[in-house]
């Protein structure tokens, strides 16, 4: 098997808590990263790289603790462009693939609405549109049915189907932004996030079908493919 690591980057500052200095993760490891348990990470902004083990909070989220020998070098409150990459926790992509970036399932020049039939295939509707494929054939590819999909799953789902992707995940956290020409988006929606895809100033979503616009205060962030 082969393996993708993945970076993901938010806006964050540096805050005291409960006796510890510690920065917020914005999103739900479990979730986003498919990883429970212990988190092993490696944090870098400004000229700040260090590595640490996530202290968890519950239900998926953690903090990122911040040492002495960090605080040293930063600001309390500011904010700060952060990325953080959990360690040990590559994406694999099978090497029996039939496709490559060479050889991709398609040029991704156009998207098709694929719509989800109930709630919880959203992810599989997503790389279905992506890929140029039915929704039952995504759910095959990725293996996964009703409410198994997240963005660990649809990463891995990417390159074993040759679309290439950025290397990080960018969370903006409703903050106004430009998306790129075409991307997977990450909603916030009740425990789990939503997704859906943005292409070419459009919005094709699961369940609400083809948007000529989006609320983007309601975006937690988004994955652009290349």
């Amino acid at each position: 098997m082969g393996v993708s690591r993945m970076k993901y980057e938010f806006e964050g500052t540096v805050n005291f808590r409960e006796n510890e200095n510690a920065i917020a993760v914005p999103f739900n490891v479990w979730e986003v990263c498919e990883k429970i348990g212990d988190a092993p990470a490696r944090i870098c902004f400004d000229e700040v790289c260090f590595t640490c083990q996530l202290l968890p909070k519950g239900q998926g989220y953690y903090d990122i603790p911040v040492d002495e020998s960090v605080l040293s070098k930063v600001e309390l409150g500011k904010k700060y462009q952060i990325s953080i990459e959990i360690i040990g926790n590559e994406a694999e992509v099978s090497e029996n693939s039939p496709y490559s970036l060479e050889n991709p399932i398609r040029k991704v020049d156009s998207v098709n609405l694929v719509t989800q039939p109930w709630d919880g295939l959203c992810g599989q509707a997503c790389i279905a549109m992506i890929a140029g494929t039915t929704l039952d054939e995504a759910c095959d590819i990725m293996k996964c049915r009703e409410w198994q999909a997240n963005m660990g799953k649809m990463i891995g789902t990417l390159e074993y189907l040759g679309i290439p992707h950025a290397e990080r995940i960018v969370y903006t956290l409703g903050k106004e932004v430009e998306l790129p020409h075409c991307c997977i988006i990450m909603e916030k929606m009740g425990r789990y996030s939503h997704y859906l895809v943005g292409f070419d100033g459009k919005y094709y979503d699961p369940n609400l079908g083809e948007l000529k616009s989006f609320d983007l205060t309601k975006v937690i962030g988004y994955l652009e493919i290349l």
